[in-house]
């Protein structure tokens, strides 16, 4: 494809003449640029990628997108005064053809759930449907992943073109407030999106919860196609924030849709917890519905009625996407039942690690629990190192509120003492709130303490495959699973029983 063209596509302007030169790809690390490479040099938190021009331009760039201010020699310069989204604008026109159905769900919390739970039922109703986010990327053959929530746009606009030549005709993706702010999810046709919820997270990153919400928006006011469909979560659990959203949306001038107990679109009208799942009665289109999901918690009904919304609003039939809901299988990491121990505990791991989804969690849990024979609901958390370190011990607090029986111990400590960070988490529990470093330590002294009419929580990293210990040249990951591990401690404990 001709360098021209893309720049005339994307509405950029060039110094230097483009008509000649064709382009084989795109790269933002100088170490991935072969001929033919448009390189993207963007200004970082812990580098400034213009410092490497001219080892891209050696290896091949024939173009550079970046300020106007940077150096450039032997390469066409795009200037723009935001090289990110120049470089995704541009990059969108050359990685065709993409998914003819595309949505975006933002929030703090549920975004995994709601865009897997998207994919499975766009499945069921007969889409070739796909998923990317913080799971990787989810086909109808399998899984990759990514290790981000929001991959980086060269790769997150690849894998949309790799999914299109595949057949592929759905794709739900998890728009992160990084991703948005990052402009790493720019440049495509946004079908429909969704806002969840908000609450506190990523302040490390973001500043202020204004500037964070801010980053969220972006999704709303610049992301999404002109008045497309928005999902928006208007249960019992909205605040402040979901009015500011509802107003973002409808000044863009969206198709606001709101669903929930006090939802237009959408509306919950009843919820009974059952022994694996619970009962959903909904109102849609004048009519009732009931709904049996197999899945637990009031969040995770939040998050299949607001899946259920986009599958809506992009055309789906409503017959088949409430026979979906009612088959949905659970998201990996999101309450998800790792193992029953010997004494009939249910061990659940969530990836709750911000105070609300942790007090969503244990609540969630909390019906299931059979209190009238001494049941306790059992939790094991901690928090994350070189990471916002106000919500330590609002997770605290939130956990001691609401679980019986808690114990505070390492998540991925990073470049932090774990020590430190497990003491400013028990700074806001109360007296049943214990300290146990070890994370396998501290899951089986749970399922060591567990009785048949109890459940342990497990949370914070939840579909994680490994534990992160120290930063930068130092830093090192072990392997580390809470659903394996789990399995394994009460296993251990099992057969020293038995002995």
């Amino acid at each position: 494809m001709k360098l021209a063209q893309l720049i005339k596509g994307a509405g950029l302007a060039s110094q230097g003449s483009a008509e000649d030169i064709r382009v084989t790809g795109f790269a933002i690390d100088h170490r991935k640029v072969a001929p033919g490479t448009v390189f993207g040099a963007f200004q970082g938190t812990n580098f400034n990628a213009e410092d490497f021009i001219p080892a891209a331009i050696e290896a091949g760039a024939v173009a550079v997108v970046a300020r106007p201010e940077a150096q450039v020699s032997g390469a066409i310069h795009i200037a723009a005064s935001e090289p990110r989204r120049a470089f995704a604008n541009l990059a969108a026109g050359f990685f065709t053809p993409v998914p003819e159905t595309i949505v975006a769900v933002t929030g703090t919390n549920g975004k995994t759930s709601t865009a897997e739970m998207t994919r499975q039922i766009w499945r069921m109703c007969g889409e070739r449907a796909a998923s990317i986010g913080t799971l990787g990327v989810t086909t109808p053959d399998g899984s990759v992943s990514t290790g981000l929530t929001t991959p980086d746009i060269v790769t997150f606009l690849s894998n949309m073109s790799g999914l299109a030549r595949e057949g592929v005709t759905h794709v739900a993706y998890e728009a992160s407030s990084h991703g948005l702010s990052q402009f790493r999810n720019e440049g495509l046709p946004v079908t429909a999106c969704a806002f969840t919820n908000f609450s506190r997270d990523h302040l490390d990153y973001h500043g202020t919860m204004e500037e964070y919400f801010a980053a969220k928006m972006r999704l709303f006011g610049e992301v999404v196609n002109d008045g497309a469909p928005a999902i928006i979560w208007t249960g019992d659990d909205a605040n402040e924030w979901t009015d500011k959203a509802l107003s973002h949306a409808k000044e863009r001038g969206l198709d606001v849709l709101t669903v929930g107990a006090k939802g237009d679109f959408l509306r919950l009208t009843a919820r009974e917890a059952t022994q694996l799942g619970q009962t959903l009665t909904i109102e849609h289109g004048g009519e009732s519905q009931t709904i049996k999901l197999p899945l637990i918690g009031a969040y995770q009904a939040a998050n299949a009625l607001v899946s259920a919304g986009l599958a809506l609003a992009t055309g789906s039939d409503p017959a088949q996407v409430f026979d979906a809901v009612g088959r949905l299988q659970p998201v990996r990491g999101r309450l998800e039942r790792a193992v029953i121990s010997a004494s009939g505990a249910p061990v659940y791991v969530d990836y709750a690690h911000t105070p609300d989804a942790l007090e969503a969690a244990i609540v969630a849990l909390r019906p299931h629990v059979n209190a009238d024979k001494g049941g306790r609901l059992i939790t094991v958390f901690g928090a994350g190192g070189d990471r916002d370190q106000g919500k330590r011990a609002p997770m605290g607090g939130a956990a001691s509120r609401n679980a019986d029986v808690v114990i505070v111990t390492d998540d991925n400590p990073r470049g932090e003492d774990p020590a430190a960070i497990r003491k400013a988490v028990l700074s806001g529990a109360d007296g049943n709130a214990s300290e146990i470093g070890g994370r396998r330590d501290a899951i089986a002294a749970a399922i060591e303490q567990a009785g048949e009419h109890d459940i342990i929580l497990i949370a914070g990293k939840g579909h994680e495959e490994g534990q992160i210990i120290g930063s930068g040249d130092d830093m090192r990951v072990l392997p580390f699973n809470d659903v394996q591990v789990a399995r394994e401690c009460s296993a251990e404990i099992a057969a020293g029983g038995a002995a």
